[in-house]
């Protein structure tokens, strides 16, 4: 059965002041190279923890005006040139039935019923992305709170990446528990992977009729399987979401398939319009391979922003100077991390925009 469609009414159309990233997406011209981060509305920045202190994780997610709030709060604070809803790639297995604990001091979310069992499988719930009008409330309200400044990115953890928590039960070093399951019952899994292709595209296109301008698919853990593994357990159903997203919606999107620097290529030959790299690859001698049939997002490396301003400017510089006139969005190549002081990150962002060729 399709996944359903929530009723989710498209707000007006704003003309964005700021709408840098849309064009690189669109592979136009542009007179700068815009600017975020991934993870951007989090830990780092005091006034999110100032807001934290009052809710707990899930309930932040929940509540549309608390997490519009945080989500505003890089524009106004770092800078950048998009905000990214905010919210939790595992809403929706917590949609589709498993209950999510994100507990205080714990080591990540878990889920306490994991999937161990083609059974288990099948009672997975239909229809998720009508489970999820907080989400995009929280979109609504974020529209409507940025007044047009910058465009707003809607997003989903991809299919394997989901797999991984569900089936694991929690964050994983080696991917035994799944990686089992891939090799011992792959049909089982195959199901798994394609009851969240068919969430996760039902969720995107909601979330871009409640007003997103662009979605970003993570897979985070895409690095944990050999090429052909990713091909078929990964790309396979991250290359159907942006198909059904593109046909019924035609806002572009970006994939983001951390670790799987071997398929790049495949990547990109799946319909998407900006490929998303990490901090170990050559952004530039992917973009001659890739720049004519994608843009490039990323990548510098996180642990950059430990450094001084000056030595974050001349990071940014080089990716900035390998990526002269091609199609690009400056990001890190995987998200900033807690203990970031808020100036290394001004001073980044700060870098990218001054930045002359």
């Amino acid at each position: 059965m399709p996944e359903a469609k929530p009723d989710t009414t498209s707000p007006p159309q704003q003309r964005l002041q700021n709408d840098l990233l849309l064009h690189v997406a669109r592979r136009e011209p542009v007179e700068r190279t815009p600017v975020w981060f991934m993870r951007q509305a989090g830990r780092y920045l005091p006034e999110y923890r100032a807001i934290r202190a009052t809710a707990d994780f899930l309930t932040l997610c929940k509540t549309p005006v608390l997490a519009a709030e945080v989500t505003i709060q890089p524009v106004d604070i770092v800078g950048v040139d998009a905000a990214i809803i905010f919210s939790d790639i595992l809403v929706i297995p917590e949609a589709m039935g498993m209950e999510l604990l994100i507990e205080e001091n714990k080591d990540g979310p878990r889920f306490p019923k994991p999937l161990r069992s083609a059974a288990d499988i099948g009672s997975m719930k239909d229809g998720a992305a009508d489970r999820l009008q907080f989400v995009y409330d929280a979109i609504a309200l974020t529209k409507k709170n940025l007044r047009g400044r910058v465009p707003l990115i809607g997003f989903a953890g991809a299919p394997w990446t989901l797999a991984t928590y569900a089936v694991e039960g929690h964050g994983t070093k080696d991917f035994a528990v799944v990686k089992e399951m891939m090799y011992r019952d792959p049909a089982a899994l195959h199901v798994l992977l394609e009851k969240f292709s068919r969430a996760v595209s039902a969720y995107l296109c909601a979330q871009i009729r409640a007003g997103a301008d662009i979605v970003q698919i993570f897979d985070t853990w895409a690095g944990a399987l050999a090429k052909k593994d990713f091909l078929e357990f990964s790309l396979r159903y991250i290359r159907d979401i942006v198909q059904r997203v593109k046909e019924e919606t035609g806002a572009p999107v970006i994939v983001f398939a951390k670790g799987a620097n071997s398929s790049l290529v495949e990547i990109a030959g799946t319909g998407c319009d900006v490929v998303s790299l990490d901090w170990t690859v050559d952004i530039g001698e992917v973009n001659k391979h890739l720049g004519r049939r994608v843009a490039l997002q990323g990548n510098l490396d996180p642990a950059v922003l430990y450094a001084p301003p000056e030595k974050i400017r001349d990071e940014v510089n080089i990716i900035l100077r390998a990526m002269e006139g091609a199609h690009h969005i400056f990001n890190l190549g995987h998200g900033i991390t807690p203990d970031m002081p808020v100036e290394h990150a001004k001073a980044m962002v700060q870098a990218v925009k001054e930045y002359k060729s």
